[in-house]
């Protein structure tokens, strides 16, 4: 398993930031790779991403999400991803934004492309691309105020801290 970690800080409220966050449907407008997600239910999302040149869709479930805090998420089917967000105000109008995951790269080009570092280098990509998208709009497209608590489903991963 390879474990990356970033944080970024963004001119934005901690609730903006979250806000913005919690629309998984505009992950393309941001993330490197990401074609399309699709939102299923409060705490299920189907994934479509560009990897190493090859198309690969999987479901991730929400394990936890705590407004203005956090959200976790592990794969539900496909390789073994999970990770959570944490977003920290340091002050009115901006928010750190701390990414955790840990990940299997599959066959030789995705452990090669790992390391050489290229995914910590996309996902700090992505990272900047969010500071950019929230930033340049001042205001999030949407948000989901809920709370999500549920055990993680059997098989995934543990992205423990």
């Amino acid at each position: 398993m390879s474990e990356i970690e970033k944080t970024i800080e963004v001119d934005v409220p901690v609730s903006t930031a979250y806000n913005q966050w919690t629309q998984f449907e505009t992950f393309p407008e941001f993330m490197e790779g990401i074609k399309e997600v699709k939102q299923l239910q409060d705490s299920k999302l189907h994934w479509t991403a560009e990897i190493a040149g090859k198309t690969k869709q999987w479901d991730a479930a929400i394990t936890e999400q705590e407004p203005d805090r956090r959200v976790a998420w592990r794969n539900i089917d496909g390789a073994d991803n999970a990770g959570d967000v944490q977003f920290e105000p340091i002050t009115d109008g901006r928010t750190r934004v701390k990414l955790h995951m840990v990940y299997d790269p599959e066959g030789v080009v995705e452990n090669v492309g790992d390391a050489l570092g290229v995914v910590s280098r996309r996902i700090e990509g992505d990272l900047e691309r969010f500071k950019s998208f929230i930033e340049r709009r001042g205001s999030e497209t949407g948000a989901f105020r809920g709370e999500i608590q549920q055990p993680a489903p059997q098989g995934a991963s543990n992205p423990e801290r």
